[in-house]
């Protein structure tokens, strides 16, 4: 089953619970999707959907991060009840090691000397780590590495 069509099933099963916070963050997803498919004029596959998941817990992270600043912890912890839904329908996240490993895997595999070798390393981590990972995180140790 897609992951498309597992949110999907969730709605009907969220609707049949009466569950309204886990229907709303759900209803917010599919949106979401559909939006991107109808701009882009395409299926998205589930690499993409999980590309859109991604976007929306980065976004509620900073949302978070602002309210807090602002005083505002009611907001701040909606926020983050809708980030802990949205984050069961990401994969595992990656370990600390394991990052590591994959940036060290990365760094010997393109031969990368000097920052200028970044965008060699961010490429081959990227592909293993999409959707596992904070690439901004990532982004900042290969930085250091390589610094």
């Amino acid at each position: 089953m897609s992951l498309k069509a597992q949110i999907t099933e969730d709605m009907k099963s969220a609707m049949k619970a009466g569950e309204k916070d886990r229907l709303k963050v759900v209803r917010l997803i599919l949106a979401a999707i559909k939006q991107v498919e109808v701009d882009q004029r395409i299926e998205l596959d589930d690499a993409a959907v999980l590309g859109v998941l991604e976007k929306m817990v980065k976004q509620r992270r900073d949302s978070v991060e602002q309210f807090e600043k602002g005083g505002r912890d009611d907001l701040a912890a909606i926020e983050s009840a809708e980030i802990a839904i949205l984050e069961t329908y990401l994969p595992e996240q990656l370990s600390d090691a394991e990052i590591d490993a994959l940036i060290d895997g990365a760094i010997q595999a393109t031969g990368a000397e000097s920052i200028r070798d970044m965008g060699k390393v961010m490429g081959q981590v990227k592909a293993q780590a999409a959707g596992r990972a904070d690439m901004g995180a990532i982004g900042a140790k290969v930085k250091a590495r390589l610094g």
